[in-house]
């Protein structure tokens, strides 16, 4: 019995196939050599049929000559693991509370089981990965983030170990792009006494991209995209637009911070960042390498 995510091209004629294959040409020549920056997350990062494509996905889009960098995140990972010992995860504003406690269970989730489970895929499906904290390299500097009430812009909420990007050197990432490598980056910082800060992994995904110059960001998600009030896909999205949806409440939670992040990579000269359905198999390479439109697109106007 087939699963719902299995493709079944056994019925495709060899001809069709190369047409398909043909297809994807002018794109692998317009992107090669270029970064694409992959924030993973949702479904693709929980149904084992969905990491087994992603990580074939990635792999493929290295051996054509794109330069992919995965950054991830754990959210249900972490939330799990702080049920298992009996601490309730506590959200202000779509970003969650990190005492101490949480914060060393943020490490032990995102910077080894995630992390180690997605370089593993990759390696076993033919890449060369290697797993990234903030730390690595000096990447990722962070101070604490204080987050404005939405309501009483002369408060601020306090949320412990939930960092506010201060800077990154994209070096380490560079290196390892030169060497082959498929970087897997943790969203984790350090701060100036060495402290580690939680980031969100969409902010990193965005800020990390932007560094790099990448020719796209692409942040998969477990929705069809962004959707307006009715449930309806839209597949262009300008900052004005988004402002309209965040003030009426369509946008709201944690879209908040993963359309803004999209926003400032796209104004700083991102070339395309999409919003994609992590639950659609290979939704990657449709996206990078078919004229097929998935998701939604942020432009910078």
């Amino acid at each position: 019995m087939t699963t719902p995510h299995t493709t079944d091209v056994s019925h495709i004629a060899p001809r069709e196939k190369a047409e398909i294959l043909s297809q994807a040409l002018p794109y692998i020549r317009k992107f090669h050599g270029k970064t694409i920056v992959i924030k993973y997350g949702g479904n693709a990062m929980t149904d084992p049929v969905l990491q087994q494509d992603f990580a074939e996905d990635v792999v493929l889009l290295k051996l054509v000559g794109l330069n992919p960098v995965v950054v991830h995140g754990g959210g249900p990972q972490i939330e799990g693991l702080l049920s298992k010992l009996g601490k309730k995860g506590e959200f202000i504003q779509g970003m969650r509370v990190t005492d101490e406690e949480t914060m060393e269970v943020v490490e032990w989730v995102l910077a080894g089981q995630v992390q180690q489970d997605i370089v593993g895929l990759i390696n076993a499906a033919g890449g060369k990965a290697v797993g990234l904290t903030g730390r690595d390299g000096g990447m990722i500097r962070a101070k604490q983030l204080k987050v404005q009430d939405k309501d009483d812009p002369s408060k601020e909420h306090d949320i412990g170990q939930v960092g506010d990007i201060v800077s990154i050197d994209p070096s380490v990432v560079k290196a390892l792009q030169d060497d082959q490598f498929i970087p897997v980056v943790s969203p984790i910082g350090f701060g100036e006494k060495n402290e580690s800060y939680n980031i969100n992994a969409d902010v990193v995904a965005a800020k990390l991209a932007t560094v790099l110059q990448a020719e796209k960001l692409l942040m998969l998600t477990n929705i069809r995209g962004v959707l307006d009030k009715a449930g309806e896909l839209l597949t262009e999205l300008t900052p004005r637009r988004i402002d309209e949806l965040v003030a009426d409440g369509t946008i709201s939670g944690g879209m908040i911070p993963k359309i803004a992040g999209a926003i400032d990579a796209a104004k700083s000269g991102v070339n395309a960042v999409h919003i994609i359905d992590g639950r659609v198999p290979h939704a990657m390479l449709l996206e990078i390498l078919t004229d097929q439109a998935y998701g939604t697109m942020i432009s910078s106007r």
